[in-house]
Protein backbone atom coordinates (compact mmCIF):
# COMPACT_ATOMS: atom_id res chain seq x y z
CA UNK A 1 0.00 0.00 0.00
CA UNK A 2 1.26 3.58 -0.95
CA UNK A 3 2.73 5.53 1.82
CA UNK A 4 -0.12 7.60 3.71
CA UNK A 5 -2.87 5.80 1.47
CA UNK A 6 -6.27 6.47 2.67
CA UNK A 7 -8.70 3.90 1.75
CA UNK A 8 -11.80 5.01 -0.78
CA UNK A 9 -14.80 4.02 -1.31
CA UNK A 10 -14.28 3.53 -4.92
CA UNK A 11 -11.30 0.50 -3.68
CA UNK A 12 -13.90 -2.34 -2.70
CA UNK A 13 -16.12 -1.35 -6.15
CA UNK A 14 -12.97 -1.99 -8.49
CA UNK A 15 -12.17 -5.09 -6.37
CA UNK A 16 -15.60 -6.04 -7.07
CA UNK A 17 -15.88 -4.80 -10.84
CA UNK A 18 -11.87 -6.78 -11.04
CA UNK A 19 -13.85 -9.94 -10.23
CA UNK A 20 -16.97 -9.79 -12.95
CA UNK A 21 -15.38 -8.40 -16.00
CA UNK A 22 -12.36 -8.96 -18.00
CA UNK A 23 -10.94 -4.62 -18.00
CA UNK A 24 -12.75 -1.56 -15.25
CA UNK A 25 -12.16 1.72 -16.54
CA UNK A 26 -11.97 4.70 -14.04
CA UNK A 27 -12.79 7.97 -14.51
CA UNK A 28 -13.44 11.01 -13.35
CA UNK A 29 -11.89 14.66 -12.84
CA UNK A 30 -7.82 15.13 -12.12
CA UNK A 31 -6.71 14.96 -8.73
CA UNK A 32 -9.21 13.12 -7.39
CA UNK A 33 -7.20 9.90 -6.69
CA UNK A 34 -7.54 7.19 -9.65
CA UNK A 35 -4.37 6.68 -10.33
CA UNK A 36 -3.65 5.98 -6.69
CA UNK A 37 -6.99 3.47 -6.00
CA UNK A 38 -5.91 1.51 -9.55
CA UNK A 39 -2.35 1.07 -8.13
CA UNK A 40 -3.06 -0.52 -5.13
CA UNK A 41 -5.05 -3.52 -7.09
CA UNK A 42 -2.63 -3.46 -10.06
CA UNK A 43 0.28 -5.61 -10.38
CA UNK A 44 1.64 -4.09 -13.33
CA UNK A 45 1.73 -0.05 -14.87
CA UNK A 46 2.13 1.74 -17.80
CA UNK A 47 1.62 5.37 -17.09
CA UNK A 48 1.51 6.83 -20.88
CA UNK A 49 1.99 10.35 -19.71
CA UNK A 50 5.33 9.39 -18.35
CA UNK A 51 7.50 12.35 -20.41
CA UNK A 52 10.46 9.85 -20.72
CA UNK A 53 8.60 6.97 -22.25
CA UNK A 54 5.62 9.08 -23.89
CA UNK A 55 6.74 8.65 -27.53
CA UNK A 56 7.91 5.45 -27.60
CA UNK A 57 4.98 4.28 -26.22
CA UNK A 58 3.23 6.30 -28.89
CA UNK A 59 5.11 4.63 -31.98
CA UNK A 60 4.90 1.44 -30.12
CA UNK A 61 0.74 1.80 -29.97
CA UNK A 62 0.96 2.78 -33.37
CA UNK A 63 3.16 -0.72 -34.37
CA UNK A 64 2.80 -3.50 -32.01
CA UNK A 65 0.22 -1.98 -29.11
CA UNK A 66 -0.13 -5.97 -27.69
CA UNK A 67 3.21 -5.18 -26.70
CA UNK A 68 2.56 -2.49 -24.05
CA UNK A 69 -0.43 -4.80 -22.74
CA UNK A 70 2.16 -7.38 -21.38
CA UNK A 71 2.39 -7.77 -17.71
CA UNK A 72 1.12 -8.93 -14.54
CA UNK A 73 -2.68 -8.40 -14.13
CA UNK A 74 -4.33 -6.69 -13.08
CA UNK A 75 -2.40 -4.50 -15.26
CA UNK A 76 -3.04 -0.86 -15.42
CA UNK A 77 -3.22 1.41 -18.61
CA UNK A 78 -2.97 4.93 -16.75
CA UNK A 79 -4.51 7.93 -18.99
CA UNK A 80 -5.47 5.79 -21.58
CA UNK A 81 -6.95 8.35 -23.44
CA UNK A 82 -4.13 9.64 -25.15
CA UNK A 83 -4.33 6.74 -27.16
CA UNK A 84 -7.86 5.77 -28.00
CA UNK A 85 -6.37 2.60 -29.96
CA UNK A 86 -5.91 0.75 -26.65
CA UNK A 87 -9.65 0.42 -26.18
CA UNK A 88 -10.03 -2.05 -28.62
CA UNK A 89 -6.91 -3.87 -28.69
CA UNK A 90 -7.79 -4.66 -24.65
CA UNK A 91 -11.10 -5.71 -25.72
CA UNK A 92 -9.53 -8.00 -28.31
CA UNK A 93 -7.33 -9.22 -25.21
CA UNK A 94 -9.47 -9.71 -22.52
CA UNK A 95 -11.63 -11.69 -25.25
CA UNK A 96 -8.63 -14.15 -26.08
CA UNK A 97 -7.28 -14.16 -22.39
CA UNK A 98 -11.18 -15.50 -21.23
CA UNK A 99 -10.43 -14.30 -17.95
CA UNK A 100 -11.22 -11.90 -15.26
CA UNK A 101 -9.24 -8.79 -13.86
CA UNK A 102 -6.79 -8.27 -16.59
CA UNK A 103 -6.87 -4.39 -17.22
CA UNK A 104 -7.42 -1.06 -15.55
CA UNK A 105 -7.44 1.87 -17.37
CA UNK A 106 -7.97 5.21 -15.68
CA UNK A 107 -8.98 8.83 -17.32
CA UNK A 108 -8.90 12.12 -16.57
CA UNK A 109 -10.85 12.75 -19.59
CA UNK A 110 -13.57 11.42 -22.11
CA UNK A 111 -11.26 10.95 -25.43
CA UNK A 112 -11.68 12.56 -28.29
CA UNK A 113 -14.55 10.97 -31.34
CA UNK A 114 -12.04 8.69 -32.75
CA UNK A 115 -12.39 6.26 -35.59
CA UNK A 116 -10.04 4.31 -33.39
CA UNK A 117 -12.33 2.94 -31.62
CA UNK A 118 -14.63 0.16 -33.00
CA UNK A 119 -16.81 -1.26 -30.10
CA UNK A 120 -18.87 -0.17 -27.14
CA UNK A 121 -16.88 -2.90 -25.21
CA UNK A 122 -20.16 -4.30 -23.48
CA UNK A 123 -19.03 -7.39 -21.87
CA UNK A 124 -15.83 -6.73 -21.60
CA UNK A 125 -15.61 -3.30 -19.65
CA UNK A 126 -17.16 -2.37 -16.05
CA UNK A 127 -17.19 1.07 -15.50
CA UNK A 128 -16.31 3.44 -12.34
CA UNK A 129 -16.51 6.68 -11.82
CA UNK A 130 -14.47 8.39 -8.81
CA UNK A 131 -15.10 11.50 -7.55
CA UNK A 132 -13.10 13.74 -5.20
CA UNK A 133 -12.78 12.52 -1.40
CA UNK A 134 -16.84 12.72 0.39
CA UNK A 135 -16.24 13.73 4.07
CA UNK A 136 -16.16 10.06 5.52
CA UNK A 137 -13.34 9.55 3.12
CA UNK A 138 -11.58 12.81 4.15
CA UNK A 139 -12.74 11.84 8.26
CA UNK A 140 -14.37 15.11 8.80
CA UNK A 141 -17.99 12.77 9.24
CA UNK A 142 -18.00 10.52 11.91
CA UNK A 143 -19.91 8.02 9.95
CA UNK A 144 -22.60 7.43 12.60
CA UNK A 145 -25.20 7.15 10.37
CA UNK A 146 -24.89 4.46 7.35
CA UNK A 147 -27.35 4.98 4.08
CA UNK A 148 -26.94 1.15 3.60
CA UNK A 149 -28.55 0.97 7.17
CA UNK A 150 -31.45 3.54 6.26
CA UNK A 151 -32.49 1.45 3.63
CA UNK A 152 -32.58 -1.55 5.85
CA UNK A 153 -33.83 -0.02 9.23
CA UNK A 154 -34.74 3.79 8.97
CA UNK A 155 -36.20 3.48 12.35
CA UNK A 156 -33.05 3.64 14.14
CA UNK A 157 -31.15 6.59 13.48
CA UNK A 158 -28.92 8.46 16.03
CA UNK A 159 -25.80 10.31 16.58
CA UNK A 160 -23.53 12.91 17.68
CA UNK A 161 -22.22 16.30 14.80
CA UNK A 162 -19.30 17.78 16.25
CA UNK A 163 -18.48 19.96 13.11
CA UNK A 164 -18.71 23.75 13.49
CA UNK A 165 -19.86 26.07 11.38
CA UNK A 166 -16.53 27.49 10.31
CA UNK A 167 -15.49 23.81 9.66
CA UNK A 168 -18.15 23.44 7.64
CA UNK A 169 -17.50 26.63 5.61
CA UNK A 170 -13.77 25.44 5.21
CA UNK A 171 -14.74 21.97 3.83
CA UNK A 172 -16.88 23.35 1.70
CA UNK A 173 -14.15 25.31 0.26
CA UNK A 174 -11.52 22.76 0.14
CA UNK A 175 -13.29 20.39 -1.35
CA UNK A 176 -12.08 16.64 -1.15
CA UNK A 177 -9.46 16.51 -3.45
CA UNK A 178 -6.66 14.31 -1.77
CA UNK A 179 -3.86 16.59 -2.11
CA UNK A 180 -5.79 19.00 -0.22
CA UNK A 181 -6.89 16.91 2.50
CA UNK A 182 -3.25 16.19 3.34
CA UNK A 183 -1.71 19.45 3.64
CA UNK A 184 -0.53 21.28 6.78
CA UNK A 185 -1.87 24.28 6.71
CA UNK A 186 -5.21 25.45 5.59
CA UNK A 187 -4.39 27.90 3.00
CA UNK A 188 -2.15 25.37 1.55
CA UNK A 189 -5.38 23.00 1.45
CA UNK A 190 -7.55 25.59 -0.09
CA UNK A 191 -5.10 26.71 -2.88
CA UNK A 192 -5.46 23.10 -4.08
CA UNK A 193 -9.17 24.13 -5.74
CA UNK A 194 -7.85 27.56 -6.58
CA UNK A 195 -4.56 26.22 -8.81
CA UNK A 196 -6.85 23.53 -10.11
CA UNK A 197 -9.75 26.13 -11.16
CA UNK A 198 -6.59 28.01 -13.01
CA UNK A 199 -5.54 24.87 -14.78
CA UNK A 200 -9.41 24.14 -16.36
CA UNK A 201 -8.92 27.72 -17.60
CA UNK A 202 -5.87 28.30 -18.68
CA UNK A 203 -5.48 24.92 -20.40
CA UNK A 204 -7.81 21.97 -19.90
CA UNK A 205 -10.70 23.17 -21.57
CA UNK A 206 -8.70 23.23 -24.78
CA UNK A 207 -6.65 20.69 -24.39
CA UNK A 208 -9.25 17.78 -24.29
CA UNK A 209 -10.34 17.74 -27.37
CA UNK A 210 -7.68 20.35 -29.41
CA UNK A 211 -10.05 23.28 -29.93
CA UNK A 212 -8.72 26.48 -28.62
CA UNK A 213 -11.04 28.27 -25.70
CA UNK A 214 -10.91 31.92 -24.61
CA UNK A 215 -9.56 31.72 -20.82
CA UNK A 216 -11.36 34.88 -19.73
CA UNK A 217 -14.82 33.31 -21.31
CA UNK A 218 -14.04 30.06 -19.59
CA UNK A 219 -13.86 32.13 -16.33
CA UNK A 220 -16.91 33.73 -16.86
CA UNK A 221 -18.93 30.82 -17.77
CA UNK A 222 -17.62 29.02 -14.51
CA UNK A 223 -18.70 32.32 -12.65
CA UNK A 224 -22.17 31.92 -13.85
CA UNK A 225 -22.17 28.27 -13.88
CA UNK A 226 -21.13 28.37 -9.60
CA UNK A 227 -24.29 31.34 -9.32
CA UNK A 228 -26.28 28.94 -10.58
CA UNK A 229 -25.33 26.01 -8.53
CA UNK A 230 -28.41 23.68 -8.00
CA UNK A 231 -30.58 25.35 -10.48
CA UNK A 232 -32.10 23.85 -13.46
CA UNK A 233 -30.77 27.52 -15.57
CA UNK A 234 -31.00 26.99 -18.98
CA UNK A 235 -28.39 27.69 -21.40
CA UNK A 236 -29.79 30.89 -22.79
CA UNK A 237 -29.88 32.46 -19.06
CA UNK A 238 -26.40 31.11 -18.75
CA UNK A 239 -25.54 32.83 -22.33
CA UNK A 240 -27.47 36.45 -20.98
CA UNK A 241 -25.32 36.18 -17.86
CA UNK A 242 -21.80 35.96 -19.09
CA UNK A 243 -22.57 38.28 -22.53
CA UNK A 244 -22.59 41.79 -20.51
CA UNK A 245 -19.36 41.18 -20.37
CA UNK A 246 -18.23 39.87 -24.20
CA UNK A 247 -16.06 42.06 -26.22
CA UNK A 248 -18.19 40.26 -29.27
CA UNK A 249 -21.21 38.18 -29.67
CA UNK A 250 -21.48 34.88 -28.03
CA UNK A 251 -24.09 32.15 -29.27
CA UNK A 252 -25.17 28.97 -26.84
CA UNK A 253 -23.67 27.10 -29.46
CA UNK A 254 -20.40 28.32 -28.12
CA UNK A 255 -21.78 28.33 -24.38
CA UNK A 256 -22.78 24.52 -24.96
CA UNK A 257 -19.35 23.74 -26.43
CA UNK A 258 -17.42 25.40 -23.81
CA UNK A 259 -19.82 23.59 -21.27
CA UNK A 260 -19.31 19.85 -23.11
CA UNK A 261 -15.53 20.67 -22.82
CA UNK A 262 -16.01 20.78 -19.03
CA UNK A 263 -17.98 17.52 -18.80
CA UNK A 264 -15.49 15.71 -20.73
CA UNK A 265 -12.99 16.46 -18.04
CA UNK A 266 -15.97 15.94 -15.19
CA UNK A 267 -15.20 19.24 -14.08
CA UNK A 268 -19.13 19.68 -14.09
CA UNK A 269 -21.80 16.69 -13.16
CA UNK A 270 -25.28 17.80 -13.94
CA UNK A 271 -28.43 16.18 -11.89
CA UNK A 272 -31.02 14.43 -13.75
CA UNK A 273 -35.39 14.40 -12.78
CA UNK A 274 -36.48 11.97 -11.27
CA UNK A 275 -40.12 10.79 -12.67
CA UNK A 276 -41.95 8.95 -10.11
CA UNK A 277 -45.62 7.84 -10.47
CA UNK A 278 -47.91 10.25 -8.83
CA UNK A 279 -51.63 10.28 -7.44
CA UNK A 280 -52.78 12.92 -9.65
CA UNK A 281 -51.64 14.04 -13.69
CA UNK A 282 -48.48 16.29 -12.31
CA UNK A 283 -46.07 18.07 -15.27
CA UNK A 284 -42.76 16.56 -14.13
CA UNK A 285 -39.76 19.26 -15.12
CA UNK A 286 -37.05 17.55 -16.64
CA UNK A 287 -34.34 19.73 -16.73
CA UNK A 288 -30.99 18.86 -15.35
CA UNK A 289 -29.75 20.09 -12.49
CA UNK A 290 -26.49 22.10 -12.81
CA UNK A 291 -23.36 21.13 -10.40
CA UNK A 292 -19.91 20.91 -10.04
CA UNK A 293 -18.54 17.83 -9.26
CA UNK A 294 -16.90 19.77 -6.17
CA UNK A 295 -18.05 22.32 -4.23
CA UNK A 296 -14.68 24.13 -4.20
CA UNK A 297 -14.56 24.63 -7.85
CA UNK A 298 -17.39 26.98 -7.40
CA UNK A 299 -15.66 28.87 -4.48
CA UNK A 300 -12.73 29.31 -6.79
CA UNK A 301 -14.57 29.41 -9.49
CA UNK A 302 -16.74 32.69 -7.67
CA UNK A 303 -13.30 33.56 -5.49
CA UNK A 304 -15.06 32.92 -1.94
CA UNK A 305 -13.08 31.43 1.16
CA UNK A 306 -14.78 30.00 4.36
CA UNK A 307 -15.16 33.28 5.87
CA UNK A 308 -17.44 34.68 2.91
CA UNK A 309 -19.67 32.02 3.16
CA UNK A 310 -19.94 32.28 6.84
CA UNK A 311 -20.92 36.22 6.12
CA UNK A 312 -23.19 35.45 3.48
CA UNK A 313 -25.72 32.33 4.41
CA UNK A 314 -27.70 32.26 1.31
CA UNK A 315 -24.70 31.43 -0.82
CA UNK A 316 -23.36 29.10 2.16
CA UNK A 317 -26.17 27.23 1.33
CA UNK A 318 -26.36 26.74 -2.20
CA UNK A 319 -22.43 25.97 -2.22
CA UNK A 320 -23.36 23.14 1.02
CA UNK A 321 -25.45 21.68 -1.44
CA UNK A 322 -23.58 20.69 -3.72
CA UNK A 323 -20.90 19.31 -1.11
CA UNK A 324 -23.74 17.04 0.10
CA UNK A 325 -24.85 15.96 -3.34
CA UNK A 326 -20.75 14.80 -4.25
CA UNK A 327 -21.15 12.73 -1.04
CA UNK A 328 -24.28 11.22 -1.83
CA UNK A 329 -23.44 10.28 -5.07
CA UNK A 330 -20.14 8.69 -3.92
CA UNK A 331 -22.36 6.67 -1.25
CA UNK A 332 -25.46 6.06 -3.81
CA UNK A 333 -22.92 4.19 -6.03
CA UNK A 334 -21.06 2.10 -3.81
CA UNK A 335 -24.90 0.69 -2.90
CA UNK A 336 -25.19 0.43 -6.48
CA UNK A 337 -28.01 3.80 -6.50
CA UNK A 338 -28.40 6.58 -8.47
CA UNK A 339 -28.91 10.16 -7.10
CA UNK A 340 -31.58 12.39 -9.35
CA UNK A 341 -33.79 15.37 -7.98
CA UNK A 342 -37.28 16.37 -8.45
CA UNK A 343 -39.43 19.71 -9.30
CA UNK A 344 -42.90 19.92 -10.83
CA UNK A 345 -44.84 22.32 -12.59
CA UNK A 346 -46.18 23.83 -9.15
CA UNK A 347 -42.73 24.50 -7.29
CA UNK A 348 -42.82 21.27 -5.53
CA UNK A 349 -39.00 20.04 -5.34
CA UNK A 350 -36.71 17.64 -3.79
CA UNK A 351 -33.19 18.63 -4.04
CA UNK A 352 -32.29 14.54 -3.98
CA UNK A 353 -33.31 11.41 -4.60
CA UNK A 354 -31.21 8.31 -4.08
CA UNK A 355 -32.80 5.57 -6.17
CA UNK A 356 -31.42 2.05 -5.76
CA UNK A 357 -31.60 -1.13 -8.16
CA UNK A 358 -34.03 -2.58 -6.07
CA UNK A 359 -36.70 0.22 -6.65
CA UNK A 360 -35.74 1.22 -2.89
CA UNK A 361 -35.68 4.96 -2.94
CA UNK A 362 -35.32 7.94 -0.18
CA UNK A 363 -36.18 11.58 -0.60
CA UNK A 364 -34.21 14.22 0.87
CA UNK A 365 -33.71 17.69 1.09
CA UNK A 366 -30.18 19.52 2.23
CA UNK A 367 -31.08 22.55 4.38
CA UNK A 368 -27.78 24.77 6.16
CA UNK A 369 -29.69 24.64 9.33
CA UNK A 370 -31.90 26.67 11.43
CA UNK A 371 -35.54 25.71 12.44
CA UNK A 372 -37.46 27.60 9.63
CA UNK A 373 -35.52 26.02 6.57
CA UNK A 374 -35.99 22.39 8.23
CA UNK A 375 -39.65 22.69 8.69
CA UNK A 376 -39.46 24.00 4.90
CA UNK A 377 -37.85 21.13 4.01
CA UNK A 378 -39.95 18.44 5.95
CA UNK A 379 -42.82 20.19 4.36
CA UNK A 380 -41.73 19.73 1.17
CA UNK A 381 -40.91 15.60 1.93
CA UNK A 382 -44.40 15.34 3.43
CA UNK A 383 -45.79 16.80 0.07
CA UNK A 384 -44.09 14.72 -1.99
CA UNK A 385 -44.64 11.51 -0.43
CA UNK A 386 -48.28 11.94 -0.34
CA UNK A 387 -48.59 12.75 -3.73
CA UNK A 388 -46.62 9.35 -4.82
CA UNK A 389 -49.12 6.51 -6.34
CA UNK A 390 -47.94 3.97 -3.93
CA UNK A 391 -50.04 1.26 -6.02
CA UNK A 392 -47.65 1.62 -8.71
CA UNK A 393 -44.37 2.09 -6.87
CA UNK A 394 -43.03 1.33 -3.42
CA UNK A 395 -43.54 4.08 -0.80
CA UNK A 396 -39.93 6.00 0.12
CA UNK A 397 -37.98 4.16 2.30
CA UNK A 398 -37.28 7.00 4.36
CA UNK A 399 -37.47 10.69 4.14
CA UNK A 400 -34.92 12.88 5.32
CA UNK A 401 -33.22 15.92 6.03
CA UNK A 402 -29.29 16.30 5.46
CA UNK A 403 -28.40 19.31 7.14
CA UNK A 404 -24.77 21.01 7.86
CA UNK A 405 -25.93 22.95 11.32
CA UNK A 406 -27.20 20.76 14.02
CA UNK A 407 -25.40 18.72 16.70
CA UNK A 408 -27.94 15.36 16.72
CA UNK A 409 -28.81 12.80 14.26
CA UNK A 410 -32.35 11.69 14.96
CA UNK A 411 -35.93 10.87 13.81
CA UNK A 412 -38.84 13.39 14.21
CA UNK A 413 -42.42 12.72 15.35
CA UNK A 414 -43.18 12.84 12.00
CA UNK A 415 -40.90 10.16 10.71
CA UNK A 416 -38.64 12.20 9.39
CA UNK A 417 -35.22 12.03 9.49
CA UNK A 418 -32.94 15.14 10.46
CA UNK A 419 -29.15 13.94 9.71
CA UNK A 420 -26.09 16.31 10.09
CA UNK A 421 -24.25 15.74 6.93
CA UNK A 422 -21.16 15.14 9.99
CA UNK A 423 -22.49 12.16 10.58
CA UNK A 424 -23.48 10.52 7.30
CA UNK A 425 -21.11 7.79 5.17
CA UNK A 426 -22.07 4.88 2.83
Amino acid sequence: MAKDYKPRIADRMLSDKLEAMGAVLIEGPKGCGKTTTAEQQARSVLYMDDPENAAQYRQMAETNIRSLLEGATPRLIDEWQTMPKFWDAIRFEVDHRDDDGQFILTGSAVPPESSEIHHTGTGRYGWLTMRPMSLWESGESNGCVSMEELFRSPEQVAGTCTMSLAQLAFVVCRGGWPKSISKKTEKAALMQAIEYYEAITRSDISRVDRIHRDEERARRLMRSYARHQGTQTTIPTILADIAVNEAEEISSVTVSSYLDALRKIFVIEDMSAWNPNLRSKTAIRTSDTRYFVDSSIACAALGLGPMDLVNDLNTFGLLFETLCVRDLRVYADALGGKVYHFRDKYGLECDAVVHLRNGSYGLIEIKLGGDTLIEEGAKNLRSLSDKIDTTRMKAPTFKMLLIGTGKYAYRRTDGILVVPIGCLKN
